[in-house]
């Protein structure tokens, strides 16, 4: 019983994808976003905690929802297939085997539920509640579990805004509620966090087109040719290297673009790797990685200007 206890639990962990944590780092920039006294304020500690962990809750909910529709229309079982050493289908619970439909589709009502009252919490708690941050939460929640669920949002051409939209979310909303402003560098750091997971879900999505294209998932990369998408790629990459060299103008530190070098080098590299050499799935991956880079860096320069 306790092997088989470890293996559904170590299934349902995968299926909520707990091992990215991605988009759960935007909290921390957005706790160096914030005054010196403001980020040990219990209100601000207890309210952005609480919001964090409701995070978790609908993000989980959302990919479960995710790998059902997935599973359901065939694509993860043609993007996850045994003969791609690259996807590994233990990462796909339904796909592998290891839940069924009933419990994927439970643990997602169950994680929305659980978010959903996370995220009421947090607002009752937050020493700041604008009405945009309330807004923005709740039509976060709302399109969360719409994504691949209800209206389906990316199966109508919203799928990469969805994937940028969310991060930039994750991050204007803590920040609302922890300090009651909304400032255009604090904008312009939300902005480049949520393109952080969109490019590297755009690789992603380049290596899934013949799935998406089978079940009618219109993604960039399934819309155009190999030539159009990677013309896409590059222009959501050119935008990074607008935003970065712009925040200067928006309230950031005139070497803003300087201490962004990394992202700005590791991102062309990136796009040699996946376009020139046509590894796709290296690619994906320093894609995680230049996020989390850039992430790191955002951190160092709060810490330095707002002192």
């Amino acid at each position: 019983m306790t092997t088989v206890a470890a293996t559904r639990g170590k299934a349902y962990f995968r299926l909520a994808k707990l091992d990215i944590v991605d988009y759960y780092l935007g909290v921390v920039v957005v706790w160096t976003l914030l005054a010196p006294a403001a980020r040990f304020d219990s209100g601000v500690l207890a309210s952005v905690g609480v919001f964090l962990l409701g995070e978790v809750f609908v993000i989980a909910a959302m990919v479960a929802l995710d790998d059902l529709t997935g599973y359901r229309d065939g694509s993860d079982i043609t993007n996850y297939s045994p003969d791609d050493p690259q996807r590994k289908r233990y990462r796909k619970p339904l796909v592998a085997g290891t839940l069924d439909e009933g419990q994927v589709l439970r643990f997602a009502w169950a994680t929305a539920v659980v978010g959903a009252l996370l995220w009421l919490t947090a607002i009752a708690i937050a020493p700041h509640r604008p009405v945009w941050t309330v807004v923005l939460i709740v039509v976060t929640y709302f399109f969360s579990l719409q994504y691949s669920w209800g209206v389906k949002l990316s199966y109508h051409g919203f799928q990469e805004f969805f994937i940028a939209a969310l991060g930039w979310a994750l991050v204007l909303a803590p920040y609302g509620l922890a300090s009651g402003e909304f400032t255009g560098f604090a904008l312009a750091q939300a902005l480049l966090f949520g393109l952080g997971p969109l490019l590297f879900g755009v690789y992603s999505n380049t290596n899934d087109v013949d799935g998406d294209r089978r079940v009618g998932r219109p993604t960039v990369a399934a819309l155009t040719s190999p030539r159009g998408n990677m013309f896409f790629v590059i222009a959501v990459s050119a935008a990074e290297f607008a935003l970065i060299f712009a925040v200067p103008a928006l309230g950031g530190p005139w070497w803003f673009p300087l201490a962004l070098l990394p992202t700005l080098v590791a991102r062309i590299w990136q796009l040699w790797l996946g376009f020139a050499l046509g590894d796709i799935m290296r690619a994906r991956l320093l894609g995680i990685r230049i996020h989390r880079i850039t992430v790191l860096s955002l951190v160092v320069v709060n810490l330095v200007v707002i002192a």
